[in-house]
């Protein structure tokens, strides 16, 4: 997976599946800590594609939620990319560049997690693999078919993980970024999310295009132009798509707060994934994705 306007590279993460209850201490390693971590990762790398030793090794010692690694336009990766262009050393051979916490304990800004997705079971560390053309599309082919079923780290990597961080580690395991998306649809599926994530999966892999979420008892909305606008109806007309057979006021407020509480929960998955979201007003008498095109 490689972005079409810069040089191509590997992405991928550490994905992190940590006990309930347990939440890391610290937020990023220190540089010891961080360039060990690093070096394990390249090694585990190594035995399912062995020319990953000719590709420098661009990781972060600091934990995301997943949705962090799946935004559009890939910052996270793009911050390592970036990091990358300014680090020492480049035509000496292959490089292993860990980033982590500075002097001080400090995490630095292009490292720092949001705060407000930072309760979730699974984290990830996210890792980049650059060099020539040739090698990264052979590496990125051979990643991509092997990590999902085979891509557990060696045990020393997991416990190093545990130890450093300060949390209780289930599993540690590698993926690409598409296994990490596919991961994620999975998930969304079996939360009752599943009819969402073609609009997430086209702000990720297709975000010129446009697609639409009209499926009942869903909200509706629509991606294009890199946001997604959903759709607000004044109250009869909620009533005539969502409601037509409910008789009594009761039952029509309980269905209507359900839906309201639907909204605000699709919102708050787009804008963890980096996606802009606004109410677009939809009057009565109008076609809404008429309103909403």
């Amino acid at each position: 997976m490689t972005p079409s306007t810069t040089s191509p590279v590997v992405m991928g993460v550490i994905a992190l599946e940590l006990a309930a209850g347990s939440l890391p201490q610290r937020a990023a390693l220190a540089a010891a800590e961080a360039s060990e971590l690093a070096g394990k990762l390249g090694r585990d790398l190594a035995t399912h594609a062995p020319q990953v030793r000719d590709l420098d090794l661009v990781f972060a010692a600091a934990h995301f939620d997943p949705a962090e690694a799946l935004r559009p336009g890939w910052p996270l990766h793009q911050r390592l990319r970036e990091l990358h262009q300014r680090a020492p050393g480049r035509g000496d051979g292959a490089r292993v560049i860990a980033f982590g916490a500075d002097d001080g304990g400090d995490v630095p800004l292009p490292l720092q997690a949001d705060a407000g997705l930072g309760g979730g079971l699974l984290r990830v560390l996210p890792f980049v693999l650059a060099g020539d053309h040739h090698t990264v599309d052979a590496v990125a082919e051979r990643l991509e078919t092997v990590l999902l079923e085979t891509g557990m780290a060696q045990a020393d990597t997991a416990l190093l993980a545990q130890t450093a961080f300060g949390a209780q580690i289930e599993h540690a395991r590698y993926m690409t970024l598409h296994d990490l998306a596919a991961m994620t649809a999975m998930q969304y599926e079996h939360g009752g999310l599943g009819a969402l994530w073609p609009v997430i999966e086209t702000a990720l892999m297709a975000p010129a295009e446009e697609q639409w979420l009209d499926a009942l008892p869903e909200p509706l909305l629509r991606y294009a132009e890199g946001e997604v606008h959903i759709a607000l109806f004044e109250p009869m007309a909620w009533r005539a798509r969502y409601a037509p057979r409910e008789a009594t006021d009761e039952r029509l407020e309980r269905a209507y707060q359900h839906f309201q509480a639907r909204q605000q929960q699709i919102a708050a998955v787009l804008e963890a994934h980096g996606i802009p979201v606004t109410f677009a007003h939809c009057p009565g008498n109008a076609d809404p994705r008429t309103a909403m095109a």
